[in-house]
């Protein structure tokens, strides 16, 4: 098993920055790919970005040139760095650790991002 414990959620005005934190902690050895999703209330869950361990990383389209995600495997962690908040990224973002690039094997319990407007 492995466990994900977020921080650095909060509420922001439009146009700030926050940076999450997500540390993964038990059977680590089996991890390839960390990263986050994000809810929305009445939306489903989606893709943020995702990290491999050597590095390659993926984002969805409307965070592009705003986020950035990072990896400190020697700490187990991994960062979204998230500039110029919009209030549409307003969502529960949620940490997730998986075997390989397709598969989410585990879930943090998701930290609330509230962007004003």
């Amino acid at each position: 098993q492995v466990q994900l414990v977020e921080s650095g959620g909060g509420l922001v005005q439009a146009g700030g920055s926050l940076r999450l934190s997500c540390a993964a902690s038990g059977s680590i050895f089996s991890i390839n790919t960390m990263g986050w999703h994000r809810q929305a209330p009445g939306k489903q869950r989606e893709l943020v970005a995702r990290i491999s361990s050597d590095g390659v990383t993926n984002y969805a389209d409307s965070v592009k040139g705003r986020f950035t995600i990072s990896r400190d495997n020697a700490k187990n962690t991994v960062y979204l760095q998230m500039n110029s908040l919009k209030p549409e990224d307003t969502a529960v973002y949620y940490c997730f650790a998986s075997k390989n690039w397709f598969e989410r094997n585990y879930w943090g319990q998701g930290t609330q991002v509230t962007v004003s407007s």
